[in-house]
């Protein structure tokens, strides 16, 4: 009997996996590494130091882009998580028909065409609304994100809802509950985890990005990434690698929040 194929089993496969690891994590670890630095030089270690973490949280420049990343990250977020909930439930909670393969597309449209084609096309767009309205406020910041995020949020919340079991909606349903109680009640305590993975996607999305933003942004309306995009095309010290470490740690504290609330959840 043949034996059923396993990449695992793959000759070559244990050690391919490592040298990927290694390439993609060692990178991480030399910036963590010498954000604790006590000299100026990123190429050798002059002992350990707190300065550039001490110097990155008096930087008032830093202080501003940082709590703009998060505010944006947050509003975007939770709105094309909002948007994002509603479009997977139009297009789940619904018998198969013509064109719903072209929904889909349609949602999932700003995955499959390069970012720097969608920053060009929101430039062109918010600069006539710009020239309209005379507004250049961070509206356009937040509308691009959540239009760019939402089928980041889409894609786990769509997941979670084909995976449900229906027989519970129509047992609520069955039990003269209303689409509205049976929602709540039934369907949003189940879908709980799937929205929670979707906004921690959509919030990582938006807390990162470059692309987009230094098309779209105005004058000192700096994120985070921007910010140090600039920094670095002037000078590269170790300020740098404290506030990436930073924000790292916020990452992985922000992925382990959700890892445990959707364990107790699922």
């Amino acid at each position: 009997m043949a034996k059923a194929f396993s990449v695992q089993r793959q000759r070559g496969f244990t050690a391919i996996a490592i040298g990927c690891f290694f390439a993609l994590y060692l990178p991480i670890i030399v910036l963590v590494f010498y954000a604790f630095n006590a000299g100026e030089s990123l190429s050798s270690f002059d002992g350990f130091s707190l300065r550039w973490f001490a110097r990155a949280f008096e930087n008032q420049q830093v202080i501003d882009a940082s709590l703009r990343s998060l505010q944006i990250a947050a509003v975007a977020a939770t709105v094309a998580t909002i948007a994002a909930t509603m479009a997977a439930l139009a297009t789940t909670r619904t018998e198969p028909y013509r064109g719903l393969t072209l929904k889909y597309a349609f949602i999932n449209q700003p995955l499959m065409i390069p970012e720097i084609v969608t920053a060009v096309a929101l430039l062109i767009f918010f600069a006539r609304i710009k020239i309209w309205t005379g507004y250049s406020g961070l509206g356009y910041l937040i509308a691009a994100h959540t239009a760019f995020c939402i089928p980041f949020a889409y894609l786990p919340i769509r997941a979670r809802l084909e995976n449900m079991d229906l027989t519970l909606e129509k047992a609520a349903a069955d039990l003269y509950a209303t689409p509205w109680k049976a929602f709540r009640y039934v369907t949003l305590p189940l879908l709980w985890p799937g929205i929670l993975a979707g906004f921690m996607l959509a919030f990582v999305i938006s807390l990162d990005d470059v692309v987009i933003t230094q098309f779209v942004k105005s004058a000192g309306q700096d994120t985070l990434p921007t910010y140090m995009l600039g920094q670095i095309r002037r000078t590269i010290t170790p300020e740098m690698n404290a506030i990436s470490t930073v924000f790292l740690l916020l990452s992985i504290g922000v992925v382990t929040v959700f890892f445990f609330v959707n364990r107790k959840r699922v």
